[in-house]
C-alpha cells in the first residue's frame, strides 16, 4: 500500500526545496565551507567544489529522492519496496537503513554542537567579546566545550524546540517551520554579509574567493570537495529519501534537486562573502581552520563600533542554520516511528527527541573528560581519543560513503531502466548522462573518497 499517499504530501514543490535546503544548510555551509575554502586555495577550490556538486551531488540526490518517491515509505521500507518491485534481493533495503543509522548517530553530536552555537548568541549580544584578547576568546570557546551544565542546558533547549515544531506534523510543523526559518536565516546572512563588506577588505576577499589559482590545489583538494559536497547536501543519510516520499508525482525530481543544490551553494557563498572581508581586513589567516569562526571572527568583529551587533547577527544566523537542520532531520525518525509502531506524531516526536538527547550524553561526557568516554583506538588510520570521535568517524567517514555508494549502484546498476525512466521522465541526453554518472563516475569518486578518508583526518565535517 502507498502509505504516504494516504497521509501527507508537500503542499507545493518549493516546500520540498525549502525542507531539503533546511536539512542541507547547517554548520557546514556557514562554519565549515569558509574555512576549507581558506585552507584549499580559495577560488580554485570553489571551482572544483561547484563542479563536484554538478557531477556527483545532484545525480546522487536525484537517485535518493527517486527511491523515496517510488517507495512512498520511510527510507528502509522505501528501498525494500523498490527492490521488490525490481525483483532483486531484499538485502538492497540497506540502501535506506544504513543512511538512517548514520543520520541518528550524527544527530546525537550535531545536537551538542548546535547547543554550542546557541550559547554564543546571548554571549555576543551581552558584549562578552568586546575588548577581549585572543587568549580570552579561546578560553570562552574552551569553557563552552567543557561545561557539563552548559552543554546539558543548551542541548536540551535545542532538542525541546525541535520537538515542539516536528510534533505539529509535516505541514503544520516542518513545512511551516522551515518556511519561517529559512527566509529569516537568509535575511540574517545578508545582514552579516553587509556588515562584513562594510568593515572588511572587499577587494581582497572577492579576489581570494572568485579568482582561481589552480597552483594552490594539492592532491587532497578534489577529495575534500567531494566529501564536503556529500556531507553538506545531506546525501545518503535517508533525509532526501524520506522527503522524496512526500513529493507529488507531477513534481520534477531533477528540477527540485537542482533547486536544492543552488540554494545550498548560494548560502555557503554568502557566508564566505560575510567572513572573508573581515578575515582580510583584520589580517586574519584564511587557513586558520575550524577555530576561524568561533575564535578569530568574534575577536575581529569586537574591535569595530558595530561589533556587538554584527557578532550577534552572525551567530544568530548560524544558530538558525543549525536549527533548520535539526528540525528537518528529526522528521525522518518521527515518520519512521509513526509508520513502524503506529504511534501518534506527538509520541514519535517525543521518542525521537528523547533518544537523540540520551545518546548525546556520550558526546557531552566525551568533551567534559569523563573517564568512561575516553578511549584510545585507531580506526582506518585515524586516532580516536573519545567515544565522540568514534561515533563521528564511523557515521561520517564510513557509513555515509558506504550508503552513497550503495545508492549509486542500486539506482545505476540494479534498478531496471523502466523504473528510473518512469520517475525521471522519458530518456533524454540528460537522463543518459545521469545514469552514466551513477554507474561509473560516482562509484569511483566515492571509493576514492572512502580510501582517502581512511588516512586523512576530517574533524567535525557537519552539514
Amino acid at each position: 500500500m502507498d502509505i504516504i499517499a494516504t497521509r501527507q504530501r508537500w503542499t507545493h514543490g518549493y516546500a520540498f526545496v525549502l525542507a531539503a535546503t533546511a536539512s542541507a544548510v547547517g554548520l557546514g555551509n556557514i562554519w565549515k565551507f569558509p574555512y576549507i575554502l581558506g585552507q584549499n586555495g580559495g577560488g580554485a577550490f570553489l571551482a572544483v567544489y561547484l563542479l563536484t556538486i554538478a557531477l556527483i551531488g545532484i545525480p546522487i540526490m536525484m537517485a535518493e529522492v527517486m527511491i523515496g518517491r517510488r517507495g512512498r515509505r520511510s527510507p528502509g521500507y522505501a528501498a525494500l519496496a523498490v527492490a521488490r518491485e525490481a525483483r532483486v534481493r531484499d538485502a538492497w533495503q540497506m540502501v535506506g537503513w544504513i543512511g538512517i543509522i548514520a543520520l541518528f548517530v550524527i544527530m546525537t553530536f550535531y545536537a551538542v554542537v548546535t547547543g554550542w552555537v546557541f550559547s554564543y548568541v546571548p554571549r555576543a549580544a551581552s558584549g562578552a567579546f568586546a575588548g577581549v584578547d585572543a587568549p580570552e576568546v579561546t578560553a570562552i570557546f574552551q569553557s563552552i566545550q567543557t561545561s557539563l551544565s552548559g552543554m546539558l542546558l543548551w542541548t536540551t533547549l535545542g532538542l525541546a524546540a525541535t520537538f515542539a515544531i516536528v510534533a505539529l506534523g509535516l505541514r503544520n510543523g516542518l513545512e511551516r517551520g522551515v518556511g519561517l526559518v529559512m527566509p529569516l536565516l537568509f535575511a540574517l546572512l545578508l545582514a552579516a554579509m553587509a556588515g562584513g563588506l562594510w568593515v572588511g577588505d572587499i577587494e581582497a576577499a572577492l579576489d581570494f574567493m572568485f579568482r582561481p589559482d589552480f597552483s594552490a590545489l594539492d592532491r587532497h583538494s578534489l577529495l575534500i570537495a567531494v566529501g564536503h559536497a556529500f556531507f553538506t547536501m545531506t546525501l545518503a543519510a535517508g533525509v532526501l529519501m524520506m522527503f522524496g516520499a512526500y513529493l507529488p508525482r507531477k513534481t520534477s525530481i531533477a528540477g527540485t534537486a537542482i533547486g536544492v543544490a543552488i540554494a545550498d551553494t548560494v548560502i555557503a557563498l554568502i557566508a564566505g562573502v560575510a567572513i572573508f572581508p573581515v578575515v582580510f581586513g583584520y589580517g586574519l589567516d584564511p587557513a586558520a581552520g575550524p577555530g576561524l569562526m568561533f575564535e578569530a571572527l568574534p575577536l575581529a568583529l569586537s574591535a569595530i563600533p558595530a561589533g556587538i551587533l554584527l557578532t550577534t547577527l552572525f551567530f544568530a544566523a548560524l544558530s538558525l542554520a543549525a536549527f533548520s537542520t535539526m528540525i528537518a532531520n528529526v522528521q525522518v525518525f518521527v515518520h519512521l516511528l509513526h509508520e513502524h509502531f503506529g504511534i501518534s506524531n506527538l509520541q514519535a516526536a517525543l521518542g525521537s527527541a528523547l533518544a537523540i538527547w540520551g545518546f548525546s550524553l556520550i558526546t557531552i561526557f566525551s568533551f567534559t573528560g569523563a573517564g568512561w568516554a575516553q578511549i584510545d583506538l585507531v580506526v582506518l588510520g585515524r586516532e580516536l581519543p573519545t567515544l565522540y570521535h568514534l561515533l563521528e568517524h564511523t557515521a561520517i567517514n564510513i557509513l555515509l560513503p558506504v550508503s552513497g555508494l550503495l545508492i549509486a549502484l542500486f539506482a545505476g546498476w540494479v534498478l531496471p531502466v523502466a523504473i528510473t525512466r518512469d520517475e525521471l521522465g522519458r530518456p533524454t541526453a540528460a537522463f543518459h548522462i545521469w545514469r552514466l554518472i551513477l554507474r561509473y563516475i560516482a562509484p569511483i569518486a566515492l571509493l576514492a573518497l572512502f580510501w582517502q578518508l581512511s588516512t586523512f583526518s576530517n574533524h567535525l565535517p557537519l552539514t
